[in-house]
């Protein structure tokens, strides 16, 4: 494998993640009853929508049809992810759950 192959690869297998991440992400505020673009956006309100988020949308399933996601699964994966910001917005998400 060349170089260049081989960095192809490795921004394949980035972007792959990433795209698992933003369905665990999503996929964990439907569970919950959260709008992922709306958490998104109290994160980054810099940012405008963010297209791979409302993409990932699409792949969703309602909440009696998913697994449960475990709280530490998704907050992992976003600050793995550099995504500390929503990950501390999740956090806060899940301390109002625990406190009903």
């Amino acid at each position: 494998m060349s170089k260049e192959e081989i960095e192809k690869k490795v921004i394949e297998n980035y972007q792959n993640d990433e795209k698992m991440m933003i369905l665990v992400y999503a996929q964990w505020c439907i569970n919950h009853s959260i709008d992922p673009q709306s958490l998104y956006m109290k994160a980054y309100p810099e940012q405008s929508e963010n297209k791979a988020l409302l993409k990932t949308m699409e792949l969703t399933v309602p909440k009696e049809e998913s697994k449960s996601i475990p709280n530490d699964t998704v907050l992992n994966i976003l600050q793995i992810f550099g995504n500390n910001d929503l990950a501390f917005l999740v956090q806060r998400e899940i301390e109002k759950m625990n406190k009903n």
